[in-house]
């Protein structure tokens, strides 16, 4: 589902930039420069809440293009994601604060999305935060955001606080503290196990209490370990799904 999220691409490459649009032009709403100097010009003009910029640009690169907009005030909240090779990112973009997230070259354009799509959620999940009633609980579906979606754009934004989650009759109660999932119940379960539970939810609603806390702490993986070993646990059960289907199919076949 596309958010609101302005999107601008910068790259030199016409097919790179025709591939990455379409990548994401699902996701949100993107336009697209050849080169820093039009870039430049594009921002300030239309003032997007995410730069994905290769650093190898003719002329003015990426670098440069970034210190620019981040010495105006007006431009200077853009996040940035930077398209460079490992040496680069190596040699001479590392520890730049300005920088988001990098892209290394050559990439899977799948894994580049994907990238892009979780600085994408943290931006859209704090849009929704600002317009978020007084009581500073911010509600949604899940078909907005899903739990994965969500877990990863608190951990990216380092928030504390509470997640609610409800299907139907379910609920699970999730805290963060800075980002970490430090406690999650989902009726008799806990911890790890509650988080494992409603990774895979894609229906149903959601609500982030940003004064919510707790003192308790049930979660023995950090929010990255939870993700991945819920992810291969999903994908462990849909396997399994998968050969229950053949072999059934291969029964009926037979018969």
């Amino acid at each position: 589902m596309a958010t609101n999220v302005k999107v601008l691409l910068v790259d030199d490459n016409p097919m790179v930039l025709a591939m990455l649009k379409q990548a994401l032009s699902s996701l949100a709403t993107v336009t697209t420069a050849a080169d820093a100097a039009d870039a430049l010009l594009r921002a300030v003009d239309e003032s997007p809440e995410l730069l994905v910029c290769d650093y190898r640009l003719p002329g003015m690169d990426g670098r440069q293009l970034v210190e620019k907009l981040k010495s105006r005030p007006a431009t200077a909240g853009i996040a940035i994601i930077l398209l460079a090779s490992k040496a680069d990112i190596t040699e001479r973009l590392s520890g730049q604060d300005f920088v988001d997230d990098y892209v290394e070259k050559p990439f899977f354009l799948k894994e580049a999305t994907q990238r892009i799509k979780r600085v994408i959620d943290r931006l859209a999940l704090e849009k929704m935060a600002k317009a978020a009633p007084s009581d500073g609980v911010l509600r949604g579906s899940l078909s907005q955001m899903n739990v994965i979606d969500l877990v990863q754009s608190l951990e990216m934004g380092r928030k504390s606080c509470s997640l609610t989650l409800t299907n139907r009759d379910d609920r699970c109660e999730v805290y963060f503290n800075q980002g970490q999932v430090q406690h999650a119940a989902y009726g008799s379960l806990m911890g790890d196990e509650a988080v494992f539970k409603v990774l895979r939810w894609t229906d149903g609603n959601f609500q982030v209490n940003f004064d919510g806390k707790t003192t308790e702490q049930t979660t023995k993986l950090n929010t990255q370990g939870l993700l991945m070993e819920g992810l291969r646990l999903l994908d462990e059960a849909q396997r399994d799904a998968g050969e229950a289907r053949e072999a059934e199919e291969d029964v009926l076949l037979d018969n």
